[in-house]
């Protein structure tokens, strides 16, 4: 009976393995294919076809998740052909959980776009492929395993996200879309470059291949700065993040929700990925002290600049600049011994809770535009008996931004906090600290307006318009969904630890 037992989990685990080395491409080619549909087919003769192509990319993504939390990291030889002449896909820990994380920000987003784009007056005809090629695009960072690969996969990203970032065609939203264009090309070009002079120095692409292969000379330092430097630009870190408050101030809600949670993390999951697999030889504590200074100078510049807005979506675009400078914290903490796994554990479920939240702001900021016309501080008094299920998810959603408890802001913040004190960096658990009490001050400042009591008049001269339930319930699930992460953070955390970097895992043992 035993022995029948083993046969039936070995047979088990093989099928799961199996399963997912498919859905390794499925992740990508799913949405892909389901955007060429819906080009060729117009999303008005066929409206179930984007939900369909997204439940499908949720199905492949789940499948992959199971796939690596049970049988470790995943991969797949595109036409079977082996490295280098052949395309990599792969999948450890970190990018499976980046891959949920799009999953269900995904699906989120997909629900709410219809309704929300049809009651303004504007086209799903072209939002429908943007967007879905969209999703396979970042599917395709966190799986590809190769430099010129992800450099087509973060120029699609550039190629989609403009487009939808000027969706609302007037002066505004062209100019601000225009300014990402531009500046996510500069910063192509500087990745470029810099993978260009890594190829001459290892003679590959491949990222196991070249971190492998790399050594701490001039060439590799220059080659490092750039590629940095050009993330930075794309995904709007301080203090290349000029693009970010206007794209996101003047995109339509779905558009500003894919792009801070999910495009722009996308680029610093890049950032991080390659530091700790590619460039741990030049991850010196000098090196880690930079890019950890530009991240709490982020912090504090974000969060400042948050407060001073008299707009509720640039106060959350701010706080975007502010929350990815804790991402930035991981690199000076990882390379001490007491503080690289909670840093790791921290930075990466710090992307997965931010993205969560900033989604929900974002859709929340969104039904208060569709209901009143505009996201005006001055103008949300006296909205909570109107729009009291919004109000609920920007309030969820502000309090795992700030870290308060039990949201897993919180656990992520003090994962963070833990490791800096671990190892005695005082500097960067004040930065920790500190940000999270800004954070309250510009979250507090906007609930009090929300709650505050309506000019005299207000409500008979313009009462808000009605959200449809599926719009109003959105923003609530992703928020819940930031708040359960606190409550029940084992599952992410260990599949983090599926091919976890060796710069963390070499202290852990």
């Amino acid at each position: 009976m035993s022995s029948e037992f083993a046969d039936s989990g070995l047979m088990t685990a093989e099928l799961l393995t199996a399963s997912a080395e498919l859905a390794l491409p499925l992740v990508f080619f799913v949405p892909l294919l389901t955007a060429l549909l819906v080009f060729w087919v117009g999303s008005t003769r066929a409206p179930w076809l984007p939900p369909l192509g997204a439940a499908l990319t949720v199905a492949a993504a789940v499948v992959l998740i199971f796939g690596v939390a049970n049988g470790g990291p995943q991969s797949h030889h595109l036409g079977g052909w082996q490295p280098p002449l052949g395309i990599e896909l792969y999948a450890d820990g970190f990018a499976a959980v980046m891959i949920a994380l799009t999953a269900v920000v995904g699906l989120a987003v997909t629900l709410y776009a219809g309704p929300y784009l049809r009651g303004k007056g504007l086209s799903l005809e072209h939002f429908w492929p943007l967007w879905l090629i969209q999703w396979a695009t970042l599917n395709g960072i966190f799986i590809s395993a190769d430099l010129f690969n992800l450099y087509v996969m973060l120029e699609l990203l550039t190629l989609t996200g403009a487009p939808l970032a000027a969706m609302a065609a007037d002066r505004a939203a062209l100019s601000a879309a225009l300014r990402y264009m531009l500046l996510a090309l500069l910063g192509s070009l500087a990745y470029l470059l810099g993978v260009a002079l890594l190829y001459g120095a290892t003679g590959s692409l491949h990222l196991q291949e070249v971190g492998a292969l790399l050594e701490a000379d001039a060439t590799a330092a220059i080659a490092a700065a750039l590629i940095t430097a050009g993330l930075f630009a794309k995904a709007a870190i301080f203090p290349l993040h000029i693009w970010l408050m206007p794209a996101h101030s003047n995109a339509p809600a779905p558009a500003s929700a894919a792009l801070s949670a999910l495009v722009a993390k996308a680029v610093v999951y890049l950032v991080l990925r390659l530091w700790l697999w590619v460039f741990p030889v030049l991850l010196t504590a000098p090196m880690g002290w930079l890019i950890g200074g530009i991240g709490a100078v982020a912090i504090v510049y974000g969060a400042v600049q948050a407060m001073r807005q008299p707009r509720l979506k640039p106060v959350i675009a701010y706080s975007t600049i502010a929350q990815f400078g804790y991402l930035l914290l991981l690199l000076p903490l990882v390379v001490l011994p007491a503080a690289a796994l909670p840093a790791w554990q921290g930075a990466a479920y710090h992307a997965v809770v931010h993205g969560l939240a900033k989604a929900a702001a974002f859709l929340a900021a969104g039904n208060m535009i569709y209901a009143l016309g505009h996201d005006r501080l001055e103008g949300l008094r006296g909205l909570t008996p109107y729009l009291s299920v919004s109000m609920l998810a920007l309030a969820l959603a502000f309090a795992s931004l700030m870290g308060m408890p039990p949201t897993g802001g919180f656990l992520s913040k003090w994962l963070l906090l833990s490791g800096a004190i671990a190892a005695e960096q005082w500097l960067w658990a004040a930065v920790v600290i500190v940000g999270g009490l800004l954070a309250a001050v510009y979250a507090f400042r906007v609930l009090a307006y929300v709650h505050a009591a309506p000019p005299s008049g207000w409500v008979e001269l313009r009462a808000p318009r009605r959200l449809p339930r599926i719009m109003e319930w959105t923003p609530v699930v992703l928020a819940l969904l930031a708040l359960l992460l606190g409550v029940s953070g084992m599952p992410l955390l260990q599949l983090l630890a599926h091919g976890a970097p060796e710069i963390v895992t070499q202290w852990a043992e």
